[in-house]
């Protein structure tokens, strides 16, 4: 079987790198992460308008229903380029609105996510780093949603959130609308700048039901999976800016990645990033084709690719020396990033214990 890119998902992917390298370069990252909301309303348009927003959504609703894969691909890019806005938590969003089941929501809110009109925030964790389905504190009662998610991406932008909350059914999605009292909005200040996060409280707050456990299982992995994307696009970066670096800063007349040294740390570099580009793709394709295998896959690569992109920045900042700690170099964007992806959804250790859980060891 052949798991490489389609002509259509290349094209899509060179488009996106192509878009980002002329219309997010680094000096516009560096402008819209330390704006007041992280956020580029004329660069999420124009991103929209190259279909990152229509690919989770299905085609009766307006999207392009489109292989996880290729969502995949955009993510990577993005992480590439350090690229700020709610692309994740909106293609989460779309992702649990179409595997629910209530038909209202979908009709009234995937449009808008494929156009780019709306954002919605998908708030998850509970907390004390907890990321687990079955258990969840926030609790639904008579329609009504009550409980903290600590760390809510974009929460402040958001114009609803798909809540993950349970009932005397059990663990579910719901939706909430903003601009009701009940919903309390409070910007926190994390390391990545360029994603920003935020602490919502709900108090009774007017909830529908969009789906169960089902539909949060598969917003979760897909959250995972696309994480873990964007750690490999960063690592790809934080790679190829030191081997640039390597091949430029001369030290006693000569390059320093004419050093033995130097070219060992590359080459393991490499030969840990390279592999990982393969069971990325196997994740995207097995959340398609093997949902029985889904969540251990989805697991298993947020906890590999963001080790890896720890790893990975870690190394890129030893070998460039004193400048690879300073503001004005950028390599630390991409550090402050892999902060965010280490923690946000669950750390590595987190998703190892699931993923040995699932396999039945």
């Amino acid at each position: 079987m052949d798991f490489d890119l389609n002509e259509d998902q290349r094209l899509l992917q060179e488009s996106v790198r192509r878009f980002l390298a002329e219309k997010s370069p680094i000096e516009r990252v560096r402008s819209v992460m330390e704006s007041e909301y992280g956020h580029d309303l004329e660069l999420w348009r124009d991103l929209n308008e190259l279909g990152i927003g229509s690919l989770a959504v299905p085609v009766r609703h307006g999207g392009l229903g489109s292989e996880f894969l290729d969502a995949v691909l955009v993510s990577e890019e993005l992480g590439r380029a350090c690229t700020p806005g709610p692309f994740l938590t909106t293609a989460m969003a779309s992702i649990g609105l179409a595997e629910g089941d209530d038909e209202q929501s979908k009709a009234e809110w995937l449009p808008k996510l494929a156009s780019g009109e709306a954002i919605v925030a998908v708030a998850l964790g509970e907390a004390g780093s907890e990321w687990r389905p079955d258990q969840l504190r926030t609790k639904v009662e008579n329609g009504c949603v009550s409980g903290e998610k600590p760390l809510v991406c974009y929460g402040g932008l958001a114009d609803a959130f798909v809540v993950a909350a349970v009932d005397v059914s059990g663990p579910g999605l719901w939706l909430v609308e903003r601009g009701c009292p009940e919903v309390e909005v409070v910007a926190l200040k994390g390391s990545d700048m360029t994603r920003r996060l935020d602490a919502v409280t709900f108090t009774g707050a007017r909830a529908r039901r969009i789906g169960g456990m089902h539909a949060l299982v598969r917003t979760l992995d897909a959250g995972l999976i696309l994480i873990a994307a964007d750690a490999y696009g960063g690592a790809r970066k934080c790679l190829d800016m030191t081997v640039k670096y390597a091949l430029e800063r001369e030290q006693f007349g000569q390059p320093i990645g004419a050093f033995q040294a130097v070219k060992h740390q590359l080459a393991d570099m490499t030969s840990v990033i390279e592999p990982a580009l393969a069971f990325l793709w196997y994740t995207a394709h097995a959340y398609d084709r093997m949902p029985e295998q889904a969540s251990r896959h989805a697991a298993m690569a947020k906890a590999w690719l963001c080790d890896l992109f720890d790893r990975t920045v870690a190394g890129a900042i030893e070998l460039h020396g004193g400048i690879g700690f300073t503001w004005e170099f950028d390599l630390h964007l991409w550090f402050r990033r892999a902060i965010f992806n280490r923690s946000f959804l669950g750390d590595s250790n987190l998703h190892r214990d699931r993923a040995a859980a699932m396999a039945g060891w």
